[in-house]
């Protein structure tokens, strides 16, 4: 009853009509061929598989007699944990990246963020044309990894070295997971601290992919001029941000768009309602004007946005 009671209170019970398909979880199934050489992570998942009643279930290690996952063959689409932390009523409180957040972060983003998908395998192009021997290169709030991983495979053969940073142990506990499984040979750093701590030096790409917007606005000038101090000339800076406009019709105009965007992917008004307001405590989103002014003062020669999408960017800062 406990457990009942704490998964309904955190989101992750919802009680739908149809009482025979409410969404707990998701989990790829992999096929390997006999002799086929594959990767796994070293690290416990703290999870095992049982088989109950002919079906696949998946237990926690922790609670060994609940199995609370099934899995069969009409299980198409596979994927991650589903974001449904906001799909209840409930006191919001300020957004964090604590473990119920890092569990569900790739469900969240690519139905929160529009154009993430496509922004991501960017980063890799990008990286591949600045990452310069000999350098190195910084992901700054990498969370899960995903732009940890496009920078790697990016950088390629090149003697670089790759530094992941995030204040959220969380998320670089998972982030770990992902590099582990990933093939690419670069070793990959990663640093649980605050990026405003992180030592920056010899850079010839920095991403900052949807971080900065979290950092104190009264401390964001400080942390570009010392990213623009340590890159290198012809070195680039990535910057993605939620940004806000300076016209008031096409704030609201945007804003809504990103909502419609939000239902189309399977929110509810509810779960985007809750969300916002406990983003509006800590994401505090600034013009680009306000972003380009701040990025030349830095030191850095050339600002341009190469994506946008809704009231969503990523800028190219070239030192």
């Amino acid at each position: 009853i406990v457990t009942i009671v704490v998964l309904e209170a955190s989101g992750r019970i919802d009680h739908a009509e149809n009482k025979d398909h409410v969404p707990v979880g998701e989990f790829e199934a992999v096929h390997i061929k006999p002799g086929e050489e594959f990767r796994m992570s070293p690290k416990s998942s703290e999870l095992h598989a049982v088989c109950e009643q002919g079906y696949l279930a998946i237990a926690a290690d922790v609670d060994p007699e609940f199995p609370g996952i099934l899995v069969d063959y009409r299980n198409k689409k596979p994927g991650q944990a589903l974001d449904r932390l906001f799909a209840t009523e409930r006191e919001t409180g300020e957004f964090r990246f604590d473990t119920s957040v890092a569990r569900v972060f790739p469900d969240m983003i690519r139905r929160s963020v529009p154009g993430y998908t496509t922004i991501i395998p960017m980063i890799e192009v990008i990286t591949e044309q600045y990452a310069r021997p000999g350098s190195h290169c910084y992901d700054l709030g990498c969370s899960l990894g995903a732009s940890t991983l496009a920078m790697r495979h990016g950088i390629g053969d090149r003697d670089c070295t790759l530094t992941g940073v995030d204040n959220s142990a969380a998320m670089i506990e998972r982030c770990e997971h992902y590099i582990a499984l990933d093939d690419h040979p670069l070793p990959v750093s990663l640093r649980c601290e605050d990026i405003l701590d992180t030592a920056i030096e010899n850079a010839s790409v920095t991403t900052l992919n949807f971080t900065l917007q979290f950092v104190d606005p009264d401390r964001r000038a400080e942390l570009m001029a010392r990213i623009a101090n340590a890159t290198l000339p012809g070195g680039v800076l990535i910057l993605s941000e939620k940004i806000r406009f300076e016209s008031d019709t096409e704030q609201s105009t945007q804003t809504q768009l990103h909502h419609e965007f939000k239902r189309a992917n399977g929110y509810s008004d509810l779960e985007i309602s809750q969300k916002r307001s406990a983003l509006e405590q800590v994401l505090i989103p600034e013009t680009l004007t306000e972003h380009r002014e701040r990025l030349i003062n830095a030191g850095f020669s050339e600002v341009m946005v190469w994506y946008q999408c809704f009231n969503f960017v990523s800028m190219l800062a070239i030192k």
